[in-house]
């Protein structure tokens, strides 16, 4: 250490003033083993220059960050020359930039240098200033971390050297890397693969994808190696070991040698299924939600299914399911155990939309009231446009996996501008569910439904409302496929739905209708923030007259699902008193702009959008009545889906037509 270039730190400090300790009493120590003539102890003051230079400490081995500034354009010099203001520096605190130089040669050095950025102590304190000592630890920790990164691709020569430049009151910190050349394996061998068979070791051979003259990258080694065990669990070798990987670098030639042993043993086939724990699954139960059966061939992929097909019925909080080898590994049998979930629910929805009021629905479900998975669901809403009270019997997994029966009873009462309907219904179906955790791409249902609707409406071209009852009993049915990524927040694909109610109708006579509605729907991605999505939907009622329908099973138009800028159900003909009287032919169209903004971590969204719809008392509806709406949404994208605000300016108002439309709603509007 060079004292005459100034101190570092209050730490050097101290070790110079121990040294002048030391010095000082060596001194003393002397003057004693020679004592001054008259037998004086004292050693004489005049033989001590406390002013005289010391002799040069001993080197602590640390050398000290050359920290140096720009001198008007010339190449970086030291930042001073005295002490006094070293000391300075070293302890004041100061901001800093800092840059990785010599990794332009190396491929994927992009993802490279970002996976070293997310680790760095330098960029972790960026905007924290800090003295020099401390900026100098930060920078050779990241020397180090960017030499391991590199060791990790394969430059096990790689060389990381960190230094501080001075650039006015900041610093700039340079790690310079040199890679050097990157390392190869000059051979890979899986010993006992070949056991598996000539059909299935090149298959499996190929599923480790490390070959001769890759590079040794050791993620890229750890992935074929998951790779091979999981391939080996899909081609039926349940009891595969593979045993542990050497690798040998030679670093004079550069190269590397691969062994890894594998164990495949038997090709398995799956035995029986034993269960245990609550809920009180059967092994039956349990067999008709796996996707498998006894004497098919073992795949570890229907195992992990089978775990998460058991979770998904919400009844079960946990699931372990292991296989037990028999017959010398080649039956495996299947053993569950359950671990119970909460079975009861409670849940809300709270809406809003101009023309229907405020709507509020609540329901609490046991989802276990008949075993295995019979759920009873009370539901209720209270609007101030509709209350309605249920009781829903549900069986999930019904005779085959995803495949549900309902049974449904309610009692409700409307009251629209359109119709008042207090009606009474039983009802059910059977059908196949999308859901968040297997999002299919075919769904559909069919069903049975008989109600009694006391309805007050119009009835004829004069527009005057009146009151009759309708029984009316119906069998819709419908079929979807979804090609989006997403079933609350889709942003690329598309969607197309159909579905077909034909029905008869008893009030005075007897008559057959069907009502039919097509929709389609499709999303695609302009940029990582802008989602463009587009909707059409199509409806039609053949069979009977408009006013011969009951005013609930006609269609309407408008609001925040349909037609934004138009009140609810207020789009189409008008009676009289100026209220919707309903119609036979639909069209509607949509088109917005799903717009993320950065700020607030993306978790808002606008939505600028434009609606179109058609409603006639034909058949089919006239395109050149459509009647516009712009508009511009707001979203908020929750853990569970976005929340929307939509408020709708309506293009050409008819008489009764507010100047705007707000709606409130979970999802997005299609």
């Amino acid at each position: 250490m060079n004292i005459g270039r100034g101190l570092k730190s209050r730490a050097a400090r101290l070790l110079c003033a121990a040294a002048i300790g030391l010095a000082w009493g060596s001194a003393s120590l002397a003057q004693q083993s020679a004592p001054l003539p008259g037998n004086d102890p004292i050693a004489d003051p005049a033989e001590l220059d406390p002013s005289a230079p010391l002799d040069p400490l001993p080197d602590l081995g640390v050398d000290w960050p050359d920290v140096t500034t720009p001198d008007q354009g010339e190449a970086a010099a030291p930042v001073a020359s005295n002490a006094q203001t070293k000391v300075e520096d070293s302890i004041g605190e100061r901001r800093y930039t800092f840059t990785v130089e010599g990794l332009a040669g190396i491929g994927d050095s992009e993802e490279l240098l970002a996976s070293f950025r997310k680790q760095s102590a330098l960029e972790a304190g960026r905007k924290k200033p800090g003295n020099v000592a401390q900026i100098s630890r930060r920078s050779q920790g990241d020397a180090d971390l960017l030499a391991e990164i590199l060791r990790s691709q394969g430059y096990y020569d790689a060389m990381v050297d960190p230094r501080i430049e001075g650039s006015g009151d900041a610093l700039r910190v340079v790690l310079a890397a040199e890679a050097g050349e990157q390392y190869h394996f000059t051979s890979v061998e899986l010993p006992g693969l070949d056991a598996a068979g000539p059909e299935d070791a090149p298959k499996l051979r190929a599923a480790f994808a490390i070959k001769p003259g890759d590079p040794v990258i050791a993620q890229e080694v750890i992935t074929g190696g998951a790779e091979l065990k999981r391939k080996l669990g899909e081609e039926g070798f349940a009891g595969a070991i593979i045993g542990d990987q050497d690798i040998v670098i030679n670093h004079q030639t550069r190269l590397a040698t691969l062994v890894l042993p594998v164990d495949p043993g038997p090709v398995a086939q799956f035995g029986a299924i034993t269960v245990s724990g609550t809920p009180p699954f059967s092994a039956r139960h349990v067999g008709l939600i796996a996707r498998f059966k006894a004497g098919d061939q073992y795949r570890r992929s229907r195992i992990d299914d089978l775990r998460r097909a058991l979770i998904a019925t919400g009844l079960v909080s946990n699931a372990t399911v292991s296989t037990v080898p028999v017959d010398g590994g080649k039956i495996v049998d299947v053993l569950v155990k359950l671990e119970p979930a909460p079975s009861h629910t409670i849940a809300g929805e709270l809406g809003y939309g101009t023309g229907q009021g405020v709507r509020v629905e609540g329901s609490w479900t046991d989802r276990n009231f008949f075993n295995p998975e019979g759920a009873l669901t009370v539901r209720g809403v209270l609007g101030t446009s509709e209350q309605l009270a249920a009781v829903q019997l549900r069986r999930s997994n019904f005779l085959q996996r995803d495949q549900t029966l309902n049974l449904q009873l309610l009692a409700s009462h409307q009251k629209f501008d359109a119709y008042e309907a207090k009606t009474a219904k039983i009802g059910g179906n059977i059908e196949r569910q999308s859901n968040f955790i297997w999002h299919k791409k075919w769904t559909w249902n069919v069903g049975a439904e008989v109600l009694a609707t006391d309805e007050r409406g119009a009835f004829n071209t004069s527009g005057i409302k009146d009151t009759r009852t309708f029984l009316i009993a119906a069998l819709p049915s419908g079929i979807g496929y979804d090609g989006s990524d997403s079933l609350l927040d889709p942003t690329r694909g598309f969607r197309l739905s159909g579905w077909l109610s034909p029905e008869i109708s008893a009030h005075g006579a007897q008559f057959t209708y069907a009502r039919a509605q097509f929709d389609t729907s499709a999303y695609r991605p302009v940029s990582d923030r802008v989602v463009v999505a587009g909707r059409v939907r199509l409806g039609t009622i053949i069979g009977a007259g408009v006013y011969d329908i009951a005013p609930s099973r006609r269609f309407y138009s408008g609001g925040g699902g349909s037609v934004r800028g138009y009140g609810y159900q207020r789009l189409g003909p008008k009676d009289v008193d100026g209220d919707p009287t309903g119609g036979r032919g639909l069209a509607e169209f949509s088109l917005e702009a799903r717009i993320r903004l950065q700020r607030f971590g993306g978790n808002f969204g606008i939505v600028p959008f434009i609606d179109a719809g058609s409603l006639s008392t034909a058949t089919l509806p006239r395109i050149k009545d459509l009647r516009y709406a712009v508009g511009l949404g707001l979203r908020y994208y929750s853990s569970f889906g976005p929340i929307r605000i939509d408020v709708g300016v309506p293009l050409n108002r008819e008489k009764g037509d507010g100047p705007v439309a707000v709606s409130v709603s979970l999802g997005q509007a299609f």
